[in-house]
């Protein structure tokens, strides 16, 4: 039986609020499947462009068989945490005040007892479903979030009325998309833009149940690259044996309580990070027009306070809070892991004049700059790809969406020591990546990953504790007579 629960205000942690599952047929038929579903589950992320989701539901009386479904329906429902009153704290997909999903598969149908079957419907977004039927043949010219706009709200493309929270760039382009979907063609110009108020290079188009966002990594952490953005919520994960007697409000404590947790990955793999450039990186641009070539080395650590990162400070971007040490990591010589820009070596060609214009053909920007801004592109995505990432499950709260920045604390195991202070590294700020809204008849649940670039308290290097044989190894020819193993023996 599927639990009612208070619009009011929750009873417990996990509480929510679900008036309907609305199956709506090609012919406009509708049946609620609220009190057949087993689970509800969205998926919302950075990394992709649309929304996402699966709903399995148990079918006693052929509800499902009667609608005739074949992959063209639509689902609606709005879910909310109880006491939310901000519409745009909702996951709206209502057909009054939202915009419904798009049903394009069945999977996994079997009779699980007699005359009751079990289903698990997949759905997307209605911009899922356009991106996969049209493309876009056309010139842009000017500021590159303009025609983001362009291509998501006009009808010939994806025809979408969802609101677009988006980020002025600072570079202006003319951009030729050369017969791509629409959601191709806009990850080709995030992948060009600058922001205008900081230095991060390429967005992030992604969306989430309440709407588009076109934006830098920046924007997520910081406003207008000089202030500390607040956090959404405050999560701690306690020992078992640890009791906080200055709890008052169980439910709000439960809210930030993580019931589990894990790092998916973390910057420690340094292997990793030295091929893929995020410490060095050597980027070679070749001018087509004045056939010149200009060499730009990234260096990590002498470069880290250039962008923004989670745990910055207001107006003070902290060269110190580097994931990794800065101090030498060969035995003889004393440098640093950012001082070998062989480690990852590009070449992207350019041109000083593009359409009987000077301008760079890539960032629209000078052709000297191009070698930096590459480095700088590539290291910040590896930063965030491959460096902390953790994975949080958490009471629902539908307030959350990914670019959200959150707090996590983690606290020691042992319960003696719970007066020591958080773990500099793992403790911090983080940006919400992914959410997975996971919704049963008793509970609302999310899992949460997250992303750091930085760390809370510097890192500091001191001199190596090691000291190494600089003696160079001897040579030995094998088929040399007087030195050969096998004379030897004999």
């Amino acid at each position: 039986m599927v639990k009612m629960f208070s619009s009011d205000k929750p009873e417990i942690a996990g509480d929510y609020n679900l008036p309907h599952i609305d199956l709506i047929n090609h012919k406009g038929e509708a049946i609620d499947l609220k009190f057949i579903f087993i689970e509800l589950n969205l998926y919302e992320s950075i990394y992709k462009n649309a929304v996402t989701g699966t709903l399995v539901v148990t079918d006693a009386k052929n509800q499902i068989g009667r609608l005739e479904v074949q992959g063209l329906e639509r689902i609606a429902f709005k879910l909310s945490s109880p006491g939310t009153k901000n519409v745009e704290d909702m996951l709206d997909a209502s057909v009054e005040t939202g915009e419904p999903f798009h049903i394009y598969k069945i999977t996994d149908r079997k009779q699980i007892g007699p005359g009751v079957m079990q289903y698990t419907l997949h759905f997307a977004s209605r911009e899922f479903m356009r991106n996969l039927r049209t493309k876009v043949s056309q010139a842009y010219n000017g500021r590159l979030d303009i025609a983001v706009r362009k291509i998501l709200q006009e009808e010939d493309y994806l025809d979408s009325r969802r609101k677009l929270k988006y980020e002025k760039t600072g570079n202006s382009n003319k951009i030729v998309i050369p017969n791509l979907r629409p959601f191709d063609a806009i990850n080709m110009i995030a992948n060009r833009s600058l922001p205008e108020k900081s230095n991060t290079v390429g967005y992030y188009f992604y969306q989430t149940v309440k709407g588009f966002h076109f934006r830098s990594w920046d924007s997520m952490v910081s406003k207008q690259g000089n202030a500390k953005r607040p956090i959404k919520q405050e999560f701690y994960y306690m020992p078992l044996k640890f009791k906080d007697e200055a709890i008052e409000n169980k439910i709000e404590h439960d809210f930030k309580s993580v019931q589990s947790y894990r790092f998916l990955n973390n910057f420690h793999d340094v292997a990793a990070n030295t091929a893929l450039g995020t410490y060095g990186h050597r980027v070679t641009s070749y001018d087509l027009y004045a056939k010149s070539i200009f060499d730009g080395d990234w260096n990590f650590h002498e470069m880290f306070d250039f962008t923004i990162h989670t745990d910055f400070e207001n107006n003070h971007r902290d060269a110190e809070k580097t994931p990794i040490a800065g101090g030498p990591v060969d035995y003889d010589n004393d440098k640093n892991v950012s001082d070998y820009p062989e480690a990852r070596t590009s070449l992207q060609s350019t041109t000083q004049f593009l359409h009987n214009k000077e301008v760079n053909a890539i960032y629209g920007s000078s052709h000297v700059a191009e070698s930096m801004l590459r480095g700088v592109q590539v290291s910040k995505q590896n930063q965030i790809l491959h460096g902390t990432t953790l994975k949080l499950v958490v009471k629902g709260q539908s307030y959350l969406e990914p670019g959200d920045l959150i707090q996590f604390n983690i606290r020691p195991v042992d319960a003696d020591k719970t007066d020591i202070e958080e773990d500099y590294r793992y403790s911090g700020q983080y940006v919400i990546t992914k959410i997975r809204h996971q919704i049963t008849s008793d509970i609302y649940t999310m899992v949460l990953e997250c992303a750091k670039d930085s760390v809370v308290n510097p890192v500091v290097a001191g001199e190596p504790q090691y000291k190494a044989n600089k003696n160079k190894g001897d040579l030995e020819d094998i088929y040399d007579s007087s030195t050969n193993i096998y004379n030897r023996h004999n």
